[in-house]
């Protein structure tokens, strides 16, 4: 009996060029996705109606409270509300006529370099990264709480992703910063780091303002009613919509500013455990923010959005990546599309504390289901670990990864006379292997998406270049990509006026610590 002879490794290039080649970018960037694929679908028509009818319901029967901003509830009034102190209920059908008479259904968020402008709505899909979180975590340091650095570091590499559309908003909580001025280097920070669009502040009406001024002088001169600003708004679920989110609603619609109008729902504590209640109590809560945006200016552009995570029954703690928030997703993406106005949902979203296996897993799963249901923008679509209060720099890099591939998933099936490929199939003939065909060999550079962040050599290989798991080759990505990092060209005297605006306006308040 003949020994075979063991395995030998590779070692044309060496572990270096092998680690070159797998760091490569080989991603063609777009400013957004163009999807061809038809969104996944869940639910009837007539089921749909039911959901509509059910929300409606809830806006005339049950209404929503208005927390301390008297001007919505007069503006609300005014359109034929029935207000009852800080209780508002809406007439049957008024909250969805006046959305649907106004709200674009698509419009361009503008970028600082107009290569980077995006489409919001219609067959577009624009991913952002994580927003929010007060912790970051790598494999050096552990998790701790996050700084200015890191806040300009994941900016940064937004900047630098091909996947990544947006620059996002609040990509992590930069707490060295005084409470109340840190969204001045927050937003001064995705104007000088990233020519990507960006968000706004949210947490008061007057640092909404402040996002709007640094915008104007950011882009130069006045907007001229350009939207530059894509910003979160939260509804405070069940069926709440207080002064802080309306202020700062109030500000960006009247600058012509976008909003994404979102109820925040953990289903079984804001909302019901049943995906058929918490879809409906998600367009009833979103159509009386979105109608407050149209009365404060017809026409101001709107992002319908939905966030709802299941939960343990067992702990209270939210889950991701389970299935009743996909079918959430799916049946308010629909809800959207009758509505005619862009769909906000989904992401790369998990519990894990760390970028493991379960974290793979239940971003895979959120974000299969984002895409499939043609979501227009995805917010934490990068860096979310432990359910939205960590985001992570390993993370980050592999969340990134998969976006790419998600570029390639929804470009189709190409069926053109390359993609056919019957030519190829008829020169080749029966038997015969297609590695050295002048169609493979025409193809070969692009003919699969390449991962950034996956390991695909022998066993040998994969010892010889340290025998690292795909966290540890995260690692060395971002680190490289940072060493790296040169920031787009902005004029010296708009840099000088925004350095200007945020030392004025952090001189005219004192520091708050929350």
């Amino acid at each position: 009996m003949t020994t075979p002879e063991p395995r030998m490794s590779r070692r044309t290039g060496g572990r270096a060029g092998r680690q070159a080649a797998r760091l490569a970018t080989h991603v063609e960037a777009s400013p957004f996705l163009t999807r061809t694929l038809k969104p996944f679908e869940v639910v009837s028509d007539e089921g749909l109606e039911i959901i509509e009818h059910n929300a409606d319901v809830i806006l005339e029967e049950v209404g929503v409270i208005v927390r301390d901003y008297p001007e919505a509830v007069a503006l609300y009034a005014a359109a034929g509300a029935d207000v009852d102190g800080e209780r508002v209920r809406f007439p049957r059908g008024m909250c969805r006529a006046i959305v649907h008479a106004t709200a674009p259904a698509v419009y361009t968020q503008h970028a600082r370099n107009p290569d980077h402008n995006v489409q919001i709505g219609g067959d577009a899909t624009v991913f952002a990264p994580n927003y929010g979180s007060p912790f970051v975590h790598d494999l050096d340091a552990g998790r701790r709480y996050a700084t200015l650095a890191d806040f300009q570091n994941f900016v940064k590499l937004a900047y630098l992703s091909p996947n990544l559309h947006h620059s996002g908003g609040t990509v992590c909580e930069p707490v060295d910063i005084p409470v109340n001025k840190r969204h001045l280097d927050m937003v001064y920070s995705h104007l000088k780091y990233s020519d990507k669009p960006f968000m706004g502040s949210v947490t008061a009406g007057e640092r909404a303002a402040d996002s709007v001024e640094l915008a104007r002088i950011g882009f130069g001169g006045e907007l001229d009613d350009r939207t530059v600003m894509t910003s979160l708004i939260n509804a405070s679920s069940p069926l709440v919509w207080d002064a802080t989110m309306l202020a700062a609603t109030q500000v960006y619609a009247a600058a012509n500013q976008a909003t994404i109008i979102t109820p925040f729902i953990l289903a079984g504590a804001m909302a019901p455990v049943t995906t058929a209640g918490v879809a409906a109590q998600t367009l009833a809560e979103a159509l009386a923010g979105m109608t407050f945006t149209q009365l404060v200016r017809p026409g101001a552009p709107v992002v319908f959005g939905s966030f709802a995570s299941s939960m343990s029954m067992q702990t209270g703690a939210p889950t991701f990546g389970t299935p009743e928030p996909s079918l959430v997703l799916y049946v308010v993406a629909q809800l959207a599309r009758r509505l005619g106005v862009p769909f906000r949902s989904g992401g790369s979203l998990c519990a894990s504390k760390l970028p493991d296996a379960q974290a793979a897993y239940e971003s895979a799963n959120t974000l299969q289901a984002t895409v499939l249901g043609g979501v227009n923008f995805v917010l934490h679509a990068a860096g979310w670990l432990e359910g939205g209060l960590a985001i992570g720099y390993e993370k980050f890099v592999l969340d990134d990864d998969q976006l790419g591939m998600m570029a390639t998933f929804v470009r189709g099936v190409d069926l053109s006379e390359n993609g056919q490929a019957l030519d190829a199939i008829r020169e080749n003939g029966p038997g015969q292997h297609f590695l050295g065909t002048a169609h493979t060999l025409a193809n070969f550079e692009n003919a699969f998406y390449r991962s950034t962040t996956a390991d695909n050599a022998s066993y040998e290989q994969w010892l010889e270049d340290g025998g690292l798991d795909a966290s540890q080759r995260a690692n060395t990505i971002w680190k490289r990509q940072l060493a790296e990092y040169e920031p787009p060209p902005i004029g010296a005297a708009v840099d000088e006026e925004l350095r200007d605006f945020v030392r004025r306006r952090k001189s005219e308040m004192p520091d708050e610590i929350g």
